[in-house]
């Protein structure tokens, strides 16, 4: 009742006093101050759980493997019995099918389910971050609360990405990251207007997460070396290094899920199995337990023995970490995140690969800087390969270089590594591009025939539903019959098509007024003819709840102006015609028009 009364108030304030434009950045303020609330419970619930589970070695409780498999287990309980969700992984794909194929409407459990599930998969040992269950919480939060309050599609839209923005901004305390990952991963495109709310969500939730929390929410590092010029060689080949691992990351992650759809296609299995190797990762190299920023964190503070806490194989070989030893068991501990990580998504855990991103480019840089110093080609400080690291594989791995930039930026509190930063970014990413042009999700919705971003025929097209379009007063005619019978069709039906059918309504074929009119007339042919000697076979056929681009297809192909409509068992059920779909199209593309222009 209380949410009802506050919603009629808003809507009362707005009709009595408020424009368009100060209602739109009022909502994008309460977007903004939710998203922030989210971000904080997630990470502050994920920490109470990582710091009670980890704060003993595994030689003195082994029960401590157990907690990855469990953790994935209890997921996929949560997830498929009380969520009902197939996947709870990939957020940012899950948001763009919402808003291409959903009128930007995301149902009210992804509000909270995926904090849920990515606490038990983060906090009890996933190797994976908690950017992507946030991102889409945030999104969530952000279409619900548009849609309590009526707003149309384009200002929906805009409200899922005030609310991505503003967790983003929260969960690393970058508002300007926030805003600039909006834009460039989840929005199709933002006017001078619509930049206003994606910066006010954004500064709320950063307001929020300060309050509650103080400025270190995620991770952060404050540059005390100066960068110099000369060392730009480095970061060059530091670009096309993390953009080969971030090549390597995006591809061992898809296979890995499809070698575990295909191996075990029961999803408690799939965790078990995947739980179980996971643990044994865990074990060997226990830095890729959970997100790893605290190994990050531990690299750039130069505490870095701290890596080889609680590792049994490693620690009493590696004394000295300044040694050739401990580099060859860091560039062990990147590969195993990235198979740690790809084991986690791929067994069914809540997560995502922007905080695997920021961690493997982390330990790249530093392996990079630190082969580049032991070898003595240079001094290089080895904080600032460790940071320009985690955006150039950022960057390669959601192929967002301008977030990627500014979140390093912001985290570190200045503009001291802009130039390496912008170089390294930019490297990585053309270095991804020329191996596969889309990001990840991209890649996954075009294959699914999904992403209509900058097309928006395909957009308009995408709204409207054949099953609404089929016309039903088209007079059939019995495959068994004779001409006489179509001629009593003829004489009631104001249209020139007659679908043919059996006994048990499925489609045999077609007739056209133009085939018979010669002989419709003739009493002696009218008994004789017979209907299956003059039907035709249907150019094609329209089956019922069909993607209406894949309709037009057909349209296009066989140059029609009618298709039959019929249902999996092949029963027909109408007629779909060129004419009535411009029709609804140009209405729909009128309409649409309106929003695109602004509210």
């Amino acid at each position: 009742m209380a949410k009802h009364k506050l919603i009629e108030k808003l809507f009362n304030l707005r009709r009595l006093h408020l424009s368009d434009r100060n209602f739109i950045l009022i909502v994008s303020s309460m977007v903004g101050i939710a998203s922030g609330f989210a971000a904080v419970l997630l990470k502050l619930s994920v920490h109470h759980i990582h710091d009670h589970i980890t704060h003993v070695n595994f030689a003195e409780n082994w029960g401590l493997l157990l907690f990855p498999i469990l953790g994935l287990i209890i997921t996929t309980i949560i997830a498929k019995t009380l969520y009902k969700e197939s996947s709870v992984g990939h957020a940012i794909t899950d948001i763009l099918h919402d808003i291409f194929k959903n009128n930007s409407n995301i149902g009210k459990s992804k509000m909270y389910s995926r904090i849920v599930t990515s606490m038990f998969t983060v906090g009890f040992g996933g190797s994976v971050g908690l950017e992507s269950p946030i991102v889409l919480t945030g999104g969530a939060i952000g279409s619900n609360i548009g849609q309590s309050f009526l707003l149309d599609y384009k200002t929906k839209t805009l409200m899922i990405g005030c609310g991505t923005a503003g967790v983003i901004s929260a969960i690393f305390n970058a508002p300007i990251t926030g805003l600039i990952f909006s834009i460039e991963v989840i929005l199709t495109g933002v006017s001078v207007a619509n930049f206003v709310p994606l910066l006010i969500s954004s500064v709320s939730a950063a307001i929020v997460s300060s309050l509650l929390v103080g400025e270190e929410v995620l991770f952060s590092f404050k540059i005390v070396e100066a960068f110099q010029a000369h060392h730009i060689p480095f970061y060059i080949v530091l670009g096309v290094v993390a953009g080969f691992m971030s090549i390597y990351f995006n591809q061992t992650l898809h296979q890995m899920e499809h070698l575990m759809e295909e191996r075990f296609p029961n999803r408690y299995r799939r965790a078990l199995v995947g739980g179980g190797l996971l643990s044994i990762f865990i074990f060997i190299f226990p830095p890729i337990y959970g997100e790893g920023y605290e190994s990050i964190k531990a690299l750039l503070n130069g505490e870095e023995h701290s890596l080889l806490v609680r590792a049994e194989l490693f620690e009493s070989l590696i004394p000295n970490t300044k040694a050739w030893l401990f580099l060859a068991y860091i560039i062990m501990v990147l590969f195993a995140k990235v198979i740690g990580a790809s084991l986690t998504l791929s067994s069914g855990g809540a997560g995502g690969t922007f905080g695997p991103a920021l961690v493997i480019g982390g330990l790249t840089g530093f392996a990079f800087a630190r082969l580049v110093n032991l070898l003595g080609l240079a001094e290089l400080h080895e904080s600032h390969f460790i940071l320009v690291g985690m955006s150039g594989v950022l960057c390669g791995v959601v192929y967002a270089p301008l977030t990627a930039i500014f979140l390093i930026a912001e985290i570190t509190g200045g503009y001291t590594l802009f130039v390496p930063l912008m170089l390294v970014s930019a490297i990585a990413y053309t270095t991804v591009s020329v191996v596969n042009p889309d990001a990840p999700h991209v890649s996954t919705l075009k294959a699914r025939g999904e992403y209509l971003k900058g097309d928006r025929d395909m957009q308009v097209l995408d709204r409207l539903n054949i099953n609404k379009l089929i016309e039903t007063n088209f007079v059939t005619v019995p495959v068994k019959g004779y001409l006489s019978d179509l001629v009593e069709a003829i004489s009631v039906s104001k249209r020139s098509v007659f679908p043919v059918v059996n006994d048990k309504g499925r489609l045999k074929g077609i007739i056209t007024l133009d085939q018979v009119r010669e002989i419709m007339f003739d009493q002696e042919q009218q008994q004789k003819v017979k209907i299956e000697n003059v039907m035709m076979q249907a150019p094609d056929v329209v089956y019922y709840g069909e993607r209406m681009q894949t309709v037009m297809r057909k349209f296009e192909k066989e140059d029609a102006w009618n298709l039959p409509v019929i249902d999996e068992d092949k029963v027909y059920v109408g007629m779909v015609s060129k004419s009535r779909i411009f029709s609804v199209y140009r209405k729909q593309l009128q309409r649409l028009n309106k929003e695109w222009v602004g509210n």
